[in-house]
């Protein structure tokens, strides 16, 4: 009855089983510490895999952030950066003279950082006023009134702008003559250009110009022959022909110029010593301007 009830059903050993249990097979000590190594190893790898990482793994992933925008687009004026960008050359100068005529701190700071114009860059301003008075002169015959009304404008500018120009170089401003030299030298060819009206009340402004540029010269020249070899430069630098020639073109105007050449190199010229003669010190400098001057040799007792 039990048999007939017992959940399990009889197993019955298989022909070719072997009853007999096999023996267990004897495992050596360095067996057993190469299986515990061989599995630290495998353990270690798997530790050390970024992908098993359990801080990776549990890490979320972070985007990167995107720059918050308003739905609402509202005006706004530009920045100062963007705004000087749309601004050209005339229009920066116009807002820079408002700013340091309201802030005079301002102006100092920026006459002070600004680098000193060049000789160059001075002459281009100057004949940039000349071009706009060329402009103004109207086309065809007309009367010296109605030229000079047209014209008055620019030509007030052009001379302002030299009066300006001019005392930047001269010293004690300028060092060094030679610029100065050059700018006056640049200068007076655009006096020669000004119109010569017929009317005496229009020549004013181009007498009053050579006036200017003449003592200019004065002062340049005077300075020049005070220091060591300034007469010589003078000389040497083709300046008192240059200063004849433009005191020629303007009809005699630079009178004040021509004497102060004058009594700076004038006794450099053969002849033109006292009484007319030659001194020792114009031949002996004139030698050395042609490189013909050998020091004399004294022989015999002292």
């Amino acid at each position: 009855m039990n048999a007939l009830l017992s959940p399990q059903p009889p197993r019955f050993p298989h022909y070719y089983e072997n009853p007999r249990l096999s023996p267990q097979r004897s495992v050596s000590p360095m067996q057993s510490m190469a299986s515990r190594k061989r599995k630290a190893d495998e353990d270690g790898d798997e530790i050390m895999s970024p992908m098993s990482s359990p801080a990776i793994a549990s890490r979320p992933f972070v985007r990167p952030s995107k720059k918050a925008r308003s739905s609402d687009i509202v005006g706004r004026p530009l920045a100062i950066p963007r705004l000087l960008e749309t601004l050209d050359a005339s229009e920066l100068r116009t807002v820079l003279e408002r700013i340091c005529e309201r802030h005079p701190t301002i102006g100092q700071e920026v006459v002070s950082g600004a680098p000193r114009p060049s000789v160059s860059s001075a002459l281009a301003v100057l004949r940039e006023y000349q071009r706009k008075l060329n402009e103004a002169v109207p086309y065809g015959q007309s009367s010296p009134d109605y030229t000079y009304y047209r014209v008055k404008e620019p030509l007030v500018a052009l001379i302002d702008a030299l009066s300006d120009f001019t005392p930047q170089y001269l010293p004690p401003t300028e060092t060094q003559p030679t610029r100065s030299l050059q700018f006056l030298d640049g200068a007076t060819k655009l006096i020669h250009e000004l119109p010569n009206w017929e009317p005496q009340a229009y020549r004013h402004h181009k007498d009053n110009a050579y006036d200017e540029i003449s003592r200019a010269w004065a002062v340049v020249i005077s300075e020049a022959s005070k220091r060591g070899g300034g007469c010589f430069s003078l000389h040497s630098g083709g300046w008192d022909k240059t200063l004849a020639c433009h005191n020629e073109q303007s009809g005699g105007r630079l009178g004040s110029a021509m004497s102060a050449m004058a009594s700076s190199v004038n006794w450099m010229e053969p002849g033109s010593g006292p009484s007319g003669i030659a001194t020792d010190q114009s031949s002996i400098l004139n030698q050395i301007i042609s490189g013909s001057y050998s020091s004399p040799v004294r022989v015999g007792p002292w």
